[in-house]
């Protein structure tokens, strides 16, 4: 199963989610897709990604973008699954300090506000350091205006590693990694 997390006020409707959803479509393994829309709490993102996967009995592979890439890590961490990270956020209730208030939804256009108490959520999900980097596969790009890449670089580092000079924090180009993502 690919299990892709989209990011902090994004959702399935996302461009990387939408393509990859195609991609797995036109391969014809779109049954084994998932990408289900993430509630703002992180607590109940995680509860919400663990239920939809509950009677699932194969190998997981996560792909989270951005603050996706936190909730794949601490899922891999948890479950034993492997997870590829795109331009993943490293220790998320730490970065997202400076974006505490009023929030809207990029697609969905949902309004809410992200509290002290969706940070602590955070704080109590992250994994201080990764036990098994052979689980993991890093995207990042250097042009990445929203995180600092090589912070992934670093926190991520013995896991194999694809950073890519310029692009963006959509990760501009993704799609030219479909294979080896399912490869991994």
């Amino acid at each position: 199963m690919i299990v892709y997390l989209h990011g902090f006020n994004s959702s399935p409707a996302s461009g990387k989610a939408k393509q990859l959803g195609e991609h797995m479509a036109a391969i014809g393994r779109l049954t084994d897709y998932y990408c289900p829309a993430l509630p703002n709490s992180p607590r109940e993102a995680i509860a919400h990604v663990e239920a939809g996967l509950a009677q699932h009995k194969g190998p997981v592979t996560l792909i989270g973008s951005s603050l996706g890439g936190f909730y794949a890590t601490h899922l891999a961490e948890k479950h034993g699954w492997k997870a590829v990270l795109v331009n993943p956020a490293v220790h998320a209730h730490v970065l997202m300090r400076g974006s505490l208030g009023p929030q809207t939804n990029w697609h969905s256009g949902e309004k809410w506000e992200l509290t002290e108490a969706h940070l602590a959520e955070l704080a109590a999900l992250d994994i201080e350091r990764i036990t098994r980097p052979e689980r993991y596969l890093l995207l990042a790009q250097t042009g990445d205006e929203v995180l600092d890449y090589r912070d992934a670089v670093a926190y991520y580092a013995g896991a194999t590693q694809i950073i890519e000079d310029g692009g963006d924090h959509g990760f501009a180009g993704f799609e030219r990694h479909f294979q080896t993502i399912l490869d991994f």
